[in-house]
């Protein structure tokens, strides 16, 4: 049925989500949410200060609403509309492609592309004591020292 066939009172007991489902449904295209809960607010009979209160909880229920897809410039619509397109590659064909391509190329040459160094390795090596300077108090000595 259309949105504007219901009467205020099926309308106010619908959620903003299924509204805005069934204008997208109706309309067809792309919206912007401040657009498309300006329509909601209009078929409410909702005013700008209402508007500007609930916008934002318009945005995070369409946000966690799996129906709804938002595209890169900012507008919205309904999720089924548009395919998922999967793409799988396999892998193993990509090797072979890969390993025929680069038959020319020695085994020396294959290691020094792999193989980096670290310009401070040297100062890796070296082993420091951190703990040089650390001083054990056993329990008693700690109870003098509490008192004191």
């Amino acid at each position: 049925m259309k949105l504007k066939k219901l009467s205020k009172e099926e309308l106010e007991s619908m959620s903003y989500d299924e509204i805005a489902y069934k204008i997208f449904e109706e309309e067809k295209k792309k919206m912007k949410l401040p657009v498309l809960f300006k329509k909601i607010c209009d078929l409410l009979g909702l005013d700008d200060a209402e508007y500007e209160e609930r916008i934002g909880d318009f945005f995070q229920l369409i946000s966690n609403d799996q129906r709804f897809t938002m595209f890169d410039n900012g507008f919205w619509d309904l999720k089924e509309k548009y395919k998922t397109q999967v793409i799988i590659s396999d892998d193993e064909e990509d090797i072979e492609e890969e390993t025929e391509d680069d038959t020319d190329i020695d085994e020396d040459s294959e290691e020094e592309e792999t193989t980096y160094y670290d310009e401070d390795s040297e100062d890796d090596d070296v082993e420091e004591d951190d703990l040089k300077d650390l001083v054990i108090i056993s329990d008693d000595e700690e109870d003098e020292a509490n008192l004191s």
